[in-house]
Formats: structure tokens, C-alpha cells, sequence
């Protein structure tokens, strides 16, 4: 036999080939798995034709190791059979292991496939060498490098499968797998050549047209490497791809999640918003079609809420809002429907026994949210008031309970709030009505449908018109004359207050500048201010440009505002009422003791006068104590300098007390009751001194 020998060098370069191929057989056989079946089918063939160009690779530079003292070559067409035989096998291998299961029926199959694969590769390639005489084998070498390739690739089949989910650390783990495998695969490969034997005298019949061997294992092995380093890159290029992209779905699927959710859920309180309440009470009325059971449906609304933002800022807002809807939710049960359906308006559906059981739920809301609350070292304390709408069969929807519920609540706070409501036909028509006056409103002014009537304000001592106090009218027109009581609210709590107070001012100047070119100079003008009003920014600029307009004194125009107005927000009320003062308008207190007074600020504030509430005036002929409190608003007006004006003066007894008191204006209808501007010239303005004005 010819003696034999192996490079060490190219040896070691097999088998580096053989554990790339073996690593880049786990990457494919993970990426396969991993792939829509569509997709796995391209990853099958790519994956099939790098491993197999790898086994191949390492099989022929081991063969390009073993040296025989004569020229060897190789039968090109023999030699791509056998490369074809690898890709196969190595199809084989990777879809046995991308089946969901892997019985060992079926590895045992896969590994006599694969292994009979490797070993037809193998000996296929040895043929393309085109020895004469032939090879000879070792039968016993022979048969235990099938075992090897059988044993080898049903170890290699198993550490695929294992190994192809991407879990942590399951790189690490593959590259110490393909280590093993490698080292099978070059074992099967080595132990073939061990059972070749060449005769003497044996040649091969294709050397001339041989390459040199070092030269041709140099080509096989950087291709190899570059099939089976492509093949890898591409297989974690294409798994970050996947990562990127299954992290991005679910990053897409947990937004959708919370755009659902918010949807249908209020983002500050986290509870069902408006539509979901919609669907919910919905399904309640259907119930209480089939069942009969009674449902309530009640709205529940901060009293003053957006004072509690202005003042303690939206953080403590916000705060207040959620430990509200925490309250109720605690209070109710598990089968009402609870909703935050506006800024601070909650609505609660419960089904209950009777009227009286929905009222009681009222009350018990009430109850809990008028508790105090504590925020940051700070005791708030609120109130409520609750729309209650009770229903027990017929043809309403959802939006119209909720509908009901909401027009009860606002009659609630219109009653004078921290109360409830049932919702009836009457409130729902006086909503209706109300709401027609508003619309109306909106194009009062524009249809010039304001006027002002005048009331006088006389000296009680010696009956002299001092002036006259600005009465707004609404003249609409199909209810006629509509005292400002009914509108005036209506124009507050729409903000329409700003431009008909603009106009009353206005109004009101221009009429007194005509009645002192009517030789009554010492006239002055009375206006009212509401809270709207004084806390307009340009409340101050629009009076002086008013004042000029009408080339009117400003000593002679009064603003009279309360001192609840006053006193909301005393540190910029005494700014304001500063600079008017020293614009030289004078400033009146209106309804001097109704309120919460500070005599504090009463002392700072740059005031001329108190006018006294009719409330005091009304009993004070049988009520001692109305006139000790008079007495005592006197004694306070002269200790501050201030002039003390009496309104709603309608007898004479009370007129000639509130002389004897002290008050140095007065007013009310036995003086005068308020009349159009032609009128009051005609009846006040024959002489500087009416002494008869108690007779009108």
C-alpha cells in the first residue's frame, strides 16, 4: 500500500470549516423555524445550500490534507455530484428539525437519512480522485464511519431542534453545539479516509488535470468561509430585523391597547367616559324593559370647581377629581355604572327599588364628597349637587336620561347649589325657556333691545336729587320689560355680562352728560359692576376710555360693586380699586353686611361709600336689631369717612329713622322707582330740591 501523510495545517482548516458549517446548520435551522412558511421556504434552500457548500468544503480540504506520494486529481462532474449530495442532505437535516415536534422515530429517520447523505458525499468525493486500481476499504473502518455519520447527525439533528428557539444565551449555546458537531463530522470524515487504502503502483487518472493542492484547499477554504460567514451574517441581520420588528408590533399593540382604552376611559380618573356610560346604561334599559326594575340615573356636579383650579392651581384639581371619583366608586356597587362624562360632572347608573331609594344614593354621593379632603397639608372641603333622573319603563335612550339628569343637576345648582334634584316636565320646560332667553339674549344688544331706566338717590336731609342709579331693562320682544334678575345671571354665566356692561356704562354716561347740558351739573351716575365684570382685564382702560368719550368728570361716576366681588380676591381688588380711585371715580360697597366682611381690607380699600342692603331697611321699624346693625354701619362709615346710602326706602317712618340714623343718601321707591330717562328729567329735574318726591 502507498504510505500516507496529513497536512496539520489543512487539518485544522477542515475542521474549522466543519464547526462553521455546524453553527451556520443551527442559525438556519433557528431562522426557518422562526419564519412564516412563505418566508421559511427561501430560508430552507439558502440555509441548505451554505450548509451543504460548508460540509462539502470541509470534506475536500480534508481530503486536500491527506498526501499521497503520487499526483492526485479530482473528475470535476463526480465532484459536483457530490456537493449536490451535500446540499441535500443538508435539506434534509434542516426541515426535519423545523417540525413542531421531533419524535425519536422521526430523528432516528432524519439521522439515518442525513448520516447515509454524509457518507454518499464523502465516498462520492473519493471516487472523483478516478483511482487505478481502485480504492480499497477497511470494511470494519469502513462500517463504523457510517455508524460515526449516522450517530453524528442524529446528534446534530437534536442539538438543532434543541437549540432553534432565540431564547437568552442560545448563541453561546449553539457555538459550543456546533464545537461538538464539528468535531463528529470531522471524525466521520477522518475515519474514511482511515479505511481508504491505495495499491502500489496505484495512479489517478484525472492528475493531469489536478490543481495544486495547497492552492485548491486555499480556495475552498476562504470560499467556505465567505458562503458560510454570508449565511450567518444574513441570518442575524435578518433575526435583529425580527427582533426590531416584533418589539415595534407589540410597542404598536400596547399603544393600540391604550388608545382603546382611552377611548372608552377617561385619561385622569381611568374611569368609562361618556360613551362607554352610553353603552352601559343602554344595556340597563333593556333590562329594566325585561325585568321592570327600576333605574336611576344621577349627575353629580363640584360646586364651584372652577374657582378650587384658579385658586389652588390644576395640580390640586386634578387631585381633588380623582379622590372624588375614587369616593364614589367605593360607595356604589360593583353592578352600577360609574363615568366621568365632563370636567367635573360624574354620573353614576344604578337600578333601585323606588324613587325614594334613588334619592337616598343622591344624598349619600353628596354626603361623601362634601368630607373633607387633604392635599399637601391642606383641608379642602367641597360641595355638590346632584341632577337625579328616575326611570321605570318607556321609550327614552341613554343620551336622554343622562340629558335629564344633566338639566336636573344645573336646576340643583341654580337653587343655590350643595342640593339635588329630580328631574320633572316643569324643569325640563324652564331649561327650554331658559335656554331660548339665552339665544335670544346673544342678539339683544345688537338689536338695540337694551334700555336703562333711573332710580333716584336722595339727600336725606334736605331732599336733593344727588343722582341716579343705571338700571338695565331688556325690552324683548314678545315678553316685554324683563327685569335684570331674569337676564343679568344668563349674561354672567355666558360672559355676554362684558360688552351689555360696556353698554351700560356707556349708556349711562352719555345720559348724564346730556342732563348736566340740562343744567343738573350736580347730578352723579351709579353703576353696577359685576364679578365678571371687575375681573375683565381691561375693565379699568374701558372706563377712562368711556369717561373721555362722553368728556365726563369722573367724580361723578359711582361704580358700585358687592363685597363678595370685593373680597374673592382682595389683593387685586385693592390694585384695581386703586387705580380707578385715583382716576377720581368713586367706588360704592353694594350690599354692605350680606357678605363676609374684613374690616381689615374695608380700611385699606380706597372706597367713598357703603350703601346698606334693603334687607335691613325692609324691618326696620319692628326690628331693633336691623336697626343696632344700621347704627353700627353708620358709626363704621363715619369712623373710615365713608358715605352710608340707604336703598329700598318705602315708607316714611323708614325714611325719617334712617335720617335719624345717620345715612346721608338714600333710595327706594318712595323716593322714586326707577323710570326712562325723559321721564326722570320731567319728574326730578323741575327743581334742584324735590321735597315732594315721598308722594310718587
Amino acid at each position: 500500500m502507498l504510505p500516507h501523510a496529513y497536512d496539520p495545517w489543512l487539518v485544522a482548516a477542515s475542521l474549522f470549516v466543519a464547526v462553521m458549517a455546524s453553527f451556520t446548520a443551527l442559525e438556519m435551522a433557528g431562522r426557518i423555524a422562526s419564519r412564516r412558511r412563505d418566508v421559511a421556504g427561501w430560508w430552507l434552500v439558502g440555509g441548505s445550500v451554505a450548509m451543504g457548500v460548508g460540509i462539502w468544503s470541509m470534506h475536500f480540504i480534508g481530503m486536500l490534507a491527506f498526501r499521497l506520494p503520487i499526483t492526485v486529481g479530482y473528475d470535476p462532474i463526480i465532484t459536483i455530484l457530490s456537493l449536490l449530495i451535500a446540499i441535500a442532505s443538508s435539506a434534509v437535516a434542516l426541515r426535519v428539525v423545523c417540525t413542531e415536534k421531533l419524535a425519536w422515530m422521526r430523528l432516528a429517520f432524519g439521522a439515518l437519512l442525513m448520516g447515509s447523505g454524509v457518507c454518499t458525499m464523502h465516498y462520492t468525493g473519493m471516487a472523483a480522485m478516478r483511482m487505478s486500481p481502485r480504492i480499497r476499504y477497511v470494511p470494519s473502518l469502513f462500517l463504523l464511519s457510517m455508524l460515526i455519520a449516522v450517530l453524528a447527525s442524529g446528534a446534530a439533528l437534536w442539538t438543532a431542534f434543541s437549540l432553534r428557539s432565540r431564547f437568552r444565551r442560545a448563541r453561546l449555546l449553539r457555538a459550543g453545539g456546533s464545537l461538538i458537531m464539528g468535531i463528529a463530522i470531522a471524525g466521520m470524515h477522518y475515519t474514511g479516509m482511515a479505511a481508504a487504502q491505495f495499491p502500489v503502483g496505484s495512479v489517478s487518472t484525472t492528475a493531469d488535470a489536478g490543481m495544486d493542492p495547497g492552492w485548491l484547499a486555499l480556495v475552498f477554504l476562504v470560499s467556505a468561509s465567505a458562503v458560510l460567514s454570508i449565511a450567518v451574517i444574513s441570518s442575524m441581520l435578518d433575526l435583529r430585523t425580527e427582533v426590531r420588528t416584533s418589539t415595534l408590533a407589540a410597542s404598536l399593540a400596547e399603544v393600540s391597547q391604550q388608545l382603546r382604552f382611552l377611548a372608552l376611559h377617561d385619561g385622569l380618573t381611568k374611569l368609562p367616559n361618556r360613551s362607554t356610560l352610553e353603552d352601559r346604561l343602554a344595556q340597563k334599559i333593556r333590562d329594566t324593559g325585561r325585568d321592570g326594575n327600576p333605574l336611576a340615573v344621577l349627575l353629580l356636579d363640584i360646586d364651584g370647581f372652577g374657582q378650587i383650579n384658579n385658586a389652588l392651581g390644576y395640580r390640586v384639581g386634578d387631585q381633588l377629581l380623582t379622590e372624588v371619583a375614587a369616593r364614589i366608586r367605593s360607595s356604589i356597587r360593583s353592578s352600577d355604572a360609574l363615568a366621568r362624562i365632563g370636567g367635573d360632572e360624574f354620573a353614576v347608573a344604578a337600578a333601585v327599588r323606588d324613587a325614594a331609594a334613588a334619592a337616598d344614593l343622591g344624598e349619600k354621593l353628596r354626603a361623601i364628597v362634601s368630607q373633607p379632603f387633604a392635599f399637601d397639608g391642606r383641608e379642602l372641603q367641597v360641595t355638590a349637587s346632584v341632577g337625579i333622573t328616575f326611570y321605570d319603563g318607556g321609550e327614552l335612550t341613554a343620551q336622554e336620561l343622562i340629558r335629564h339628569a344633566h338639566v336636573a343637576m344645573h336646576h340643583a345648582r341654580s337653587a343655590g347649589k350643595s342640593g339635588s334634584c329630580f328631574f320633572s316636565q316643569a324643569i325640563q320646560e324652564h331649561a327650554h325657556q331658559t335656554l331660548e332667553l339665552l339665544h335670544a339674549l346673544r342678539f339683544a344688544q345688537e338689536r338695540r333691545e337694551f334700555v336703562l331706566h333711573y332710580q333716584p338717590q336722595v339727600a336725606a336731609r334736605s331732599g336733593r336729587i344727588a343722582g341716579a342709579e343705571a338700571l338695565p331693562r331688556w325690552r324683548h320682544p314678545d315678553l316685554g320689560l324683563i327685569p335684570p334678575d331674569r337676564f343679568i345671571p344668563l349674561a354672567e354665566r355666558s360672559g355676554l355680562i362684558v360688552p351689555i356692561g360696556a353698554w351700560v356704562l356707556d349708556e349711562a354716561c352719555r345720559q348724564l352728560k346730556e342732563w348736566h347740558g340740562a343744567d343738573q351739573n350736580q347730578w352723579s351716575m351709579s353703576v353696577n359692576l359685576s364679578t365678571v365684570q371687575f375681573n375683565h382685564p381691561d375693565l379699568v382702560s374701558m372706563i377712562r376710555e368711556t369717561l373721555n368719550r362722553h368728556d365726563l368728570a369722573p367724580t361723578r361716576l359711582t361704580l358700585e360693586m358687592t363685597e363678595s366681588t370685593a373680597m374673592r380676591d382682595p389683593d387685586r381688588s385693592m390694585v384695581i380699586l386703586s387705580r380707578l380711585s385715583e382716576m377720581g371715580v368713586r367706588i360704592s360697597i353694594d350690599d354692605f353686611g350680606t357678605g363676609h366682611s374684613s374690616f381689615l381690607y374695608l380700611k385699606r380699600f380706597p372706597a367713598h361709600e357703603i350703601k346698606i342692603d334693603r334687607g335691613f331697611v325692609r324691618d326696620l321699624i319692628h326690628d331693633s336689631e336691623d336697626a343696632a346693625i344700621i347704627a353700627a354701619i353708620v358709626a363704621l362709615g363715619r369712623t373710615l369717612d365713608l358715605a352710608i346710602v340707604a336703598e329700598g326706602v318705602e315708607t316714611t317712618s323708614q325714611r325719617e329713622l334712617l335720617t335719624d340714623l345717620g345715612c346721608q343718601i338714600l333710595q327706594g321707591y318712595l323716593l322714586g322707582p326707577p323710570v326712562p330717562a325723559d321721564q326722570f328729567l320731567r319728574r326730578f329735574g323741575t327743581s334742584a330740591h324735590n321735597t315732594g318726591s315721598a308722594s310718587l
